[in-house]
């Protein structure tokens, strides 16, 4: 009998283990951001950044880069403790005076690992790459 408690009770204690990982977010990294074949109208080269959110949390804004049809971003945006399936969104913006035109949204659900993306947006396509969860290396 004492044994079938035991079991039991380490059953549980699984359980709630299982439930306390599934519960507890991660970080997640952004980086390698570069865009292609970005178009403004009237044949003027954008001057594009990009604007990060992974779910309810805003990073913020990269750097403007001046008329740049094909720009690489440098650095990366970092999210702490981020619950799984949490939506990672990035922006692409054209900055013009008085009015920023927008570019393109890419919208995907985050999972664990690192991961590369290609989004078709309305005016380009965008490329990064993401990781979620711890990442070792030795």
């Amino acid at each position: 009998m004492a044994s079938l408690s035991l079991y039991l009770g380490l059953l549980v204690l699984c359980t709630l283990a299982l439930v306390h990982c599934d519960l507890n977010g991660g970080p997640v990294r952004v980086y390698d951001i570069h865009a292609s074949n970005l178009k403004r109208w009237l044949f003027i080269k954008p001057s594009p950044y990009v604007k990060v959110w992974c779910g309810s949390s805003f990073h913020g804004k990269s750097n403007t880069l001046e008329k740049q049809e094909n720009p690489v971003w440098p650095g990366e945006f970092n999210f702490a403790n981020i619950l799984p399936h949490a939506v990672l969104t990035v922006e692409v913006w054209d900055d013009i005076v008085g009015l920023d035109l927008h570019m393109g949204t890419c919208k995907i659900p985050i999972s664990p690992g690192t991961h590369s993306e290609i989004c078709q947006l309305k005016r380009g396509t965008i490329f990064y790459t993401y990781s979620y969860g711890y990442v070792y290396s030795y």
